[in-house]
């Protein structure tokens, strides 16, 4: 079947099948991650093989194997960027759950539930310098250019989003900058690097990275749609989390806009205080607002970007599977 647009939700995309056209390359993956982890100092070893294993897609590294092999065969130089990936995401985790003071990723206690803030951020900080000594190997200046440039803007996203935290007045456009900067960058860096190692012209590499960057934002959008739609099992995180946080996610931002005044100063106290116990009732105003529809609604126009960036691409079982993960991006229930 081709996928030039986006499938139905009766028509469900299978994930698994995806994931399946690289397998072989990501055990090969998983083997340079274990290689790596391997440290005389065993906190780091423990930590890091706990967070790397504790479930996930797995999704940044697939997508730049996926990429590659849409463009022909993979070299080593693949397999060693999409551990590198892996490694950037794992320590934004370790992270972003001590920032958000977080005790639940993927359904399990989070690492600094288990270790503590000052074990994740460095063992984070150890992630993030075994990341550049991996990408150094490959040699290729380009490749250390895309990486260091997408590590900055990770961390000023990070900045952003604290800064937008508690704040009510937050728009949707600072809200999408937050995204760009701190979730869709390492999406389009994932698959910018596929094109860039696998010699491709300018146009490609580009339109690859414009592949990433709106589906990573349509991945975001329906996180966020999914903390006031999602069952606790299913998110894998506590339902309100997002609220408990302080953080103005579309679904808020909307819903203020577009409620009443008695609603709209509900959400607007909820987040200026991080209130998890008004959860009940926000989701009640953010249901009867329609901001689910609205941030799925927005979901779909990135979905569908992503997919019009890849008609440069030739047609192969490869491109199919990143179109496909378009759709599974804007369908998934986790």
């Amino acid at each position: 079947m081709v996928l030039n647009s986006l499938t139905t939700p009766a028509n469900p995309v299978d994930f698994n099948s995806i994931k399946g056209l690289t397998t072989n390359e990501a055990k090969a993956v998983d083997a340079l991650i274990i290689k790596q982890l391997s440290s005389d100092v065993l906190l780091i070893n423990q930590m890091g093989h706990y967070i790397v294993n504790n479930g996930g897609k797995r999704l940044r590294p697939m997508l730049l194997l996926l990429a590659a092999k849409a463009l022909g065969q993979i070299n080593h130089n693949h397999l060693i960027l999409a551990a590198v990936i892996e490694f950037i995401h794992t320590a934004t985790l370790l992270h972003d759950d001590v920032v958000d003071e977080s005790d639940l990723r993927r359904g399990q206690q989070s690492a600094n539930a288990v270790w503590g803030n000052a074990a994740s951020v460095l063992v984070g900080d150890y992630l993030y310098s075994s990341a550049f000594e991996m990408m150094v190997s490959t040699n290729i200046m380009r490749v250390m250019e895309i990486l260091s440039k997408t590590t900055t803007a990770i961390a000023e996203g990070e900045v952003l989003q604290l800064l937008n935290c508690n704040n009510p007045e937050t728009s949707e456009e600072k809200y999408l900058e937050v995204i760009s900067r701190k979730t869709a960058i390492l999406f389009s860096a994932a698959t910018r690097l596929a094109a860039v190692v696998s010699g491709s012209n300018t146009e490609i590499e580009e339109r690859l990275s414009q592949y990433g960057q709106h589906l990573g934002t349509a991945f975001q959008l329906i996180d966020d749609a999914l903390d006031y739609k999602a069952t606790k099992e299913e998110l894998g995180k506590n339902l309100g989390d997002d609220l408990a946080e302080g953080k103005p996610t579309l679904p808020l931002i909307y819903a203020i806009k577009n409620s009443n005044p008695t609603d709209a100063n509900i959400i607007i106290d909820a987040i200026k205080n991080g209130n998890r116990d008004a959860f009940n009732e926000v989701y009640a105003i953010v249901k009867s607002s329609k901001a689910i529809e609205y941030t799925e609604q927005r979901a779909n126009e990135e979905a569908q970007k992503a997919i019009s960036a890849l008609a440069v691409l030739p047609d192969n079982d490869y491109k199919q599977a990143l179109l496909a993960l378009a759709n599974f991006s804007v369908q998934r229930s986790y």
